[in-house]
């Protein structure tokens, strides 16, 4: 095979951390290579020298035989190296065209050949069999679809290298089907791939090869996929053996703690969420699975008082609760929520700052005169760090030196801790890695066993098939199935979750 990126003994030192430590890299022409390991292991880090986000302490990049040397993504792009980030970078009002073509437009003088950027795009979306409408808004697209404009920007820009971070992240079984359609047809036009991913039972199916890197250093570069189960590569990126897909179900399901009945929600004029009930029973996790963008945030942020309501009576343990986000806390309702950085936490403030933000009034954290207790917090703060296993020097370092894993433990850590009778946990292991994400189900499983009653919401079918109990599917804002967890294949589930319930109950 042709040898077309190689990096060679690349270092990242950040202060007091070694991200990379003397890593080596390789890429082939007409290749796709996973990129595995756990969060804070250097997968991103390594992706973001190549592409010129960030320069390495040390070490030598050679594309096409040459040593080069790029300063920001822009020198990658002119070169043919892209990225696709695992939030898109797309501007819903555009077009899919002007969405593809913003910042390498058509023309002279100023002026854009729209003609001419329209029938470029029309032509790489059928040599692509992409199926998609050039002159349709972003806004009006699938999160699939959504991708592909991704995609199809890489493309227009003529690359020969694409990275993509965490592609599947938000997808139905459909579309990641479709997605891997699409990059088996690019690595037969030669494209070379590289995904950085936590999925290994993707990579087994996708990549020709794989590439483990654990805490900055590289563990195996020559994995072939074929001959590899998930455990064994959950063991080398993690040092031991870890099993996910294990189902332990509640045992001690007791009797009806939050009710929601009728909920409804309006936004911009359209019922977000629709007439919705639903119940949670102490010790049990009852899933809602569903694309996003399906009501589940405006569904969690009624459940969490972080949103007025049209219509809604919301009862636990036989209790009305109404107000504002504090009183829900109060009455013992906790909350993980979706967006760990934008709505979890303030990443200027520190760990054990974080560890109490929205209990910081109450009696273990603060006196009569509102002052709060200094030492209490950060005792509190280093408990909470060791049994949640967040790696960190100590609770006073900021939360965005973390890892995405250990920030996560931090919000769980805090939500958990205050022994709550009901949680709405919206995507837990998002961003996070295998080693986190075995942790965070099982304090899940322990938090459920003793009693508490768990809404979980995940865009993760493999998630939320292993830790429910009952298991609901959102579409268009309704609850359009209940079942027990088995009783839908990933198939069905994926055509539920995008509006085909009326094809399954017609079978």
């Amino acid at each position: 095979m042709v040898e077309i990126v190689r990096m060679e003994k690349i270092t990242k030192i950040y202060p007091g951390t070694v991200a990379l430590d003397k890593v080596d890299f390789f890429l082939n022409e007409g290749e796709i290579l996973s990129l595995l390991g756990e969060n804070g292991a250097g997968k991103s880090t390594l992706m973001k020298i190549l592409y010129g986000l960030t320069d390495p302490t040390s070490g030598d990049v050679y594309y096409h035989g040459e040593k080069i040397n790029f300063r920001r993504p822009v020198d990658a792009i002119e070169k043919g190296i892209c990225m696709v980030h695992q939030h898109f970078m797309l501007v819903p009002a555009f077009t899919v065209t002007e969405n593809i073509i913003a910042g390498s437009e058509p023309g002279k003088n100023g002026f854009v050949d729209m003609r001419r950027a329209r029938k470029e795009v029309r032509d790489l979306i059928s040599q692509f069999k992409f199926n998609i409408d050039p002159d349709t808004k972003v806004e009006n697209l699938s999160v699939g679809e959504q991708q592909r404009v991704e995609i199809l920007k890489v493309l227009y820009r003529k690359a020969d290298v694409i990275i993509l971070d965490e592609p599947t992240a938000v997808l139905t079984p459909q579309e990641v089907d479709d997605l891997f359609v699409i990059l088996r047809r690019l690595r037969a036009e030669g494209k070379s791939i590289t995904i950085i991913t936590h999925k290994l039972k993707e990579t087994i199916a996708l990549a020709d090869r794989v590439m483990i890197l654990r805490d900055g250093k590289l563990i195996r570069d020559d994995v072939d996929p074929s001959k590899v189960s998930t455990n064994q590569l959950s063991e080398m990126m993690v040092g031991r053996e870890v099993d996910l897909q294990e189902r332990r179900p509640a045992k001690n399901i007791g009797d009806v703690s939050l009710h929601v009945e009728g909920l409804t929600v309006e936004e911009d004029g359209k019922k977000k969420v629709n007439n919705v009930s639903l119940d949670v029973k102490a010790g049990e996790i009852l899933g809602i699975a569903g694309v996003e963008g399906n009501g589940q945030t405006q569904l969690i942020e009624a459940l969490t008082g972080l949103r007025r309501v049209d219509s809604m009576e919301l009862l636990l343990n036989g209790e009305k609760i109404t107000g504002a986000s504090d009183g829900f806390l109060r009455a013992g309702i906790a909350h993980v929520p979706e967006d760990r950085l934008s709505m979890g936490l303030v990443k200027e403030m520190s760990i054990k700052e974080n560890m109490i933000l929205g209990y910081h009034r109450e009696d273990d954290c603060c006196d009569r005169r509102g002052v709060l207790k200094r030492k209490e917090i950060n005792d509190k703060g280093n408990r909470l760090k060791d049994q949640f296993l967040v790696k960190a020097p100590n609770v006073d370092a900021k939360i965005d030196e973390l890892s995405g894993g250990n920030q996560q433990k931090v919000v769980i850590a805090r939500a958990f801790s205050h022994n709550p009778k009901a949680i709405i946990i919206a995507h837990p292991t998002r961003g996070v890695d295998i080693g986190a994400m075995e942790y965070i189900h099982q304090q899940m499983i322990e938090l459920r066993d003793k009693g508490a009653a768990i809404l979980l919401i995940s865009a993760d079918l493999d998630e939320v098939k292993t830790l429910s109990d009952r298991l609901l599917i959102m579409f268009e804002g309704e609850i359009v199935s209940e079942t027990m967890p088995g009783e839908l294949t990933d198939i069905e589930m994926g055509l539920l979750m995008t509006g085909g319930h009326s094809m399954i109950e017609g079978e």
